[in-house]
C-alpha cells in the first residue's frame, strides 16, 4: 500500500482538505482522481480561472462520450463542489443544464436460501466467518474488516459499528454460530498482536487523532484488529509501516475456483450487499449462516 502524495501542490492540497474534514481513504482518492481529469479535460487550466459553464461541459462529456453511470457523475460533481467551496472558496451558483447519464432500472435480484448456502459453503477460515458476519449481522464489507477487538460484545451478543457510513456508529446483532468461530478468530488475532510487540511492530491506525489524544492506546489489545492482515503494509497517510487490516480484495477474489458458485455476482452481491437490502431474500426465510 503505497504513500497517499500527490505531485502536484494543488492536488495535494485537495488531499489535505479531505483530510482535514475526515471523509474516507477511499472518497479522497475518487475526489482527487476527480479533480485531476477535470484539470487534464481543460488543458492543464487551473480551476480557479474556470466557472459553472466549464463544469456542466465537463459532466456532460462524461455522460454523452464516456458513458459514465449515474453514479460516477454525481461523484464527480461532488468532488468538483468540494473544490470550488472547500479548497478555492468559492460559492458556485446553481449549475443546470448538464445531460445526466443514465441511470439504469433494474429488477432486483434476490437470493434463494440455497444460494447462500452454496456461497457460505464455498469459503473456508476467516473468509467464511467474515461472509457469515455480512450476511448474518448486516456489516458493510468495509465496517466487517475494521473490527476492533473492544467492538465485539460477546455478553450481549452484539457488535458495535463505529464511524459506519455517513460516519455514524450502531449496533448490530452477534449471530449465536458464529460466537465461537469469532472467539477463535481473537485467539489467532491475540497470537500475532503479541508476536507485533515483541517485535516493537508501531501500533495499529487510529481514528480522528486518537493517538495523540491517548498516545499508547494503539498498542493495546482492544484497539487491535479482528482480522489483522498477514503482512506489514505503509500507511497511506502517515507513511508508517503496521500491521493493517485483512484488505477487502481478499475477501471479494474468494470464492475458491475449485468450487465456484454458477454465478461469480452472487458472492459478490453477498461481500457488499447488506442483507437487509433488496438483494437478499425475506428474513422470515433467512438461513443461519452456519460457521465452520
Amino acid at each position: 500500500m503505497a504513500l497517499r502524495q500527490e505531485k502536484s501542490p494543488f492536488l495535494q492540497q485537495v488531499r489535505n482538505e479531505l483530510r482535514l474534514r475526515h471523509y474516507s481513504l477511499s472518497t479522497e482518492d475518487q475526489y482527487v482522481a476527480h479533480v485531476r481529469k477535470f484539470i487534464l479535460f481543460h488543458n492543464k487550466r487551473h480551476p480557479k480561472d474556470l466557472n459553472t459553464d466549464d463544469i456542466r461541459a465537463y459532466l456532460t462529456y462524461m455522460a454523452v462520450d464516456q458513458h459514465v453511470a449515474a453514479s460516477t457523475q454525481n461523484t464527480a460533481l461532488s468532488a468538483l463542489l468540494f473544490l470550488y467551496r472547500h479548497v478555492l472558496n468559492i460559492n458556485l451558483p446553481f449549475i443546470d443544464g448538464i445531460v445526466q447519464a443514465k441511470q439504469p432500472d433494474r429488477v432486483p435480484e434476490v437470493f434463494a436460501s440455497d444460494e447462500v448456502k452454496r456461497i457460505l459453503n464455498n469459503l473456508q477460515g476467516p473468509h467464511h466467518l467474515m461472509a457469515s458476519l455480512l450476511y448474518g449481522s448486516g456489516l458493510r464489507l468495509n465496517e466487517c474488516l475494521q473490527l476492533r477487538v473492544k467492538d465485539v460484545d460477546f455478553i450481549y451478543k452484539q457488535i458495535i459499528v463505529h464511524q459506519g457510513k455517513g460516519a455514524k456508529d450502531r449496533r448490530t446483532l452477534l449471530p449465536a454460530s458464529c460466537i465461537d468461530p469469532l472467539k477463535h478468530q481473537l485467539e489467532v488475532s491475540k497470537l500475532i498482536f503479541e508476536e507485533d510487540r515483541i517485535h516493537k511492530i508501531p501500533g495499529v491506525y487510529m481514528p480522528d487523532a486518537l493517538d495523540r489524544k491517548y498516545p499508547h492506546a494503539n498498542k493495546e489489545w482492544g484497539w487491535y484488529w479482528v482480522f489483522p492482515a498477514a503482512k506489514l503494509s505503509i500507511d497511506p497517510r502517515s507513511g508508517i509501516k503496521r500491521r493493517h487490516h485483512f484488505q477487502p480484495d481478499g475477501l471479494q477474489r474468494d470464492p475458491r475456483p475449485k468450487q465456484r458458485p454458477q454465478s461469480r455476482s452472487q458472492s459478490a452481491r453477498l461481500i457488499s450487499t447488506p442483507p437487509h437490502t433488496p438483494l437478499t431474500h425475506p428474513a422470515t426465510s433467512r438461513p443461519t449462516a452456519r460457521c465452520p
